[in-house]
């Protein structure tokens, strides 16, 4: 016999179920992430195309005017930048009737706050990477190049090399006098530093409030940084702690460098050395980490950056759905985001290396 109709079920009924995946994911997902935080956010949504081509002209040159001439004209070509829409992430759990019925309460607000956490960590990681290629940066086979433009931490202008002193690397820690000479870097380009953001990894915070010159009252002013142990500002730059400052893996045999932001679907941490005839590191180079057993030396690299240095291009944020499941007896929930990143500013940005 048939079921007939007018049944209320999760389609007529569905303004009288509540969904709170939504909220709670883009919550958890502006609350955990740092770089996206830093730098410009374009807003693509409910727009066509996967590549935005952004104007990108070049600075003028005041003249001085002579008496009875003609005034001198600017010719300026603009080139333009392309951001490329082409990074989509999501983070699904199928929830079957019987977990859902005799689980905590906090199981689904655990894992949708998860679900914004997990998100949050890929987007900022994306936006880490690109520190790789400012100042001049390039990627190249085998990782031989990757962080070179970058300055180390003991003097922020001494570039970072995985072949020095030996194939082991010649990162610093950070001092003060290097974080001064890196923002003067930034400032020699025009930049204002006093918009900048530096992004460290939780070892360079400990190293910094060990450091008097960023502690003492004189420095900070009202003396919450001796009360409390916190540093957030240096010089006029917000200073930021992010877990997912780049690993920088230096080969002893090849002096190369791998790299790694992220943790592998078999959950290896970016700090576990490489192994391998043929790893491949988050940029895709890859490096032999087996011929004749070399050892790993590893780096971290913070972040001294401008707004205006790049961008994140977001044609979806964080959006939340579920769906019902009959053939699972549950529901499916997936929470996903679609964004593309890329420079604006090469000059605008620095990457700091520092021991690990």
């Amino acid at each position: 016999m048939g079921l007939g109709t007018n049944q209320t079920g999760v389609i007529v009924a569905d303004k009288w179920i509540g969904e709170i995946w939504q909220d709670e994911a883009i919550a958890t997902y502006e609350a955990k992430a740092v770089m996206r935080n830093l730098v410009e956010v374009f807003q693509h949504q409910k727009h066509k195309g996967d590549v935005i081509h952004r104007p990108n002209p070049a600075r003028g040159e005041a003249t001085a005017k002579a008496v009875n001439t003609q005034v001198t004209l600017i010719a300026d070509t603009a080139g333009e930048i392309t951001i490329s829409i082409n990074k989509h992430f999501e983070y699904s759990k199928m929830y079957e009737d019987i977990a859902d019925m005799l689980a905590l309460n906090g199981m689904k607000r655990f894992y949708t706050k998860d679900a914004g956490y997990a998100l949050a960590k890929r987007t900022d990681g994306e936006l880490h990477m690109l520190g790789a290629i400012a100042q001049g940066g390039v990627l190249t086979a085998a990782g031989t190049t990757t962080y070179e433009k970058g300055v180390i931490g003991g003097d922020g202008s001494t570039n970072f090399s995985g072949a020095a002193n030996s194939n082991t690397g010649n990162g610093t820690a950070l001092t003060d006098a290097g974080l001064r000479q890196a923002m003067q870097t930034l400032e020699d380009a025009d930049v204002n530093t006093g918009e900048c953001g530096l992004v460290v990894p939780p070892t360079v915070i400990k190293t910094l409030r060990g450091i008097a010159r960023f502690t003492e009252q004189a420095f900070v002013g009202d003396g919450k940084t001796i009360r409390t142990g916190r540093i957030g500002n240096l010089y006029g730059v917000e200073v930021y702690a992010s877990s997912l400052c780049p690993w920088i893996h230096v080969n002893s045999v090849t002096g190369t460098q791998s790299v790694r932001v992220f943790r592998t679907s078999a959950g290896v941490a970016p700090s576990t050395a490489p192994t391998g005839t043929t790893f491949t590191d988050d940029f895709g180079l890859v490096v032999d980490w087996d011929t004749t057993s070399p050892t790993d030396t590893k780096y971290r690299a913070c972040l001294l950056v401008h707004p205006d240095a790049m961008v994140l291009a977001e044609a979806q944020s964080i959006r939340t759905q579920q769906q019902y499941k009959q053939e699972y007896l549950g529901y499916l929930v997936t929470s996903d985001t679609v964004f593309g990143t890329a420079e604006l500013r090469d000059y605008a940005s620095l990457v700091i290396t520092v021991p690990s």
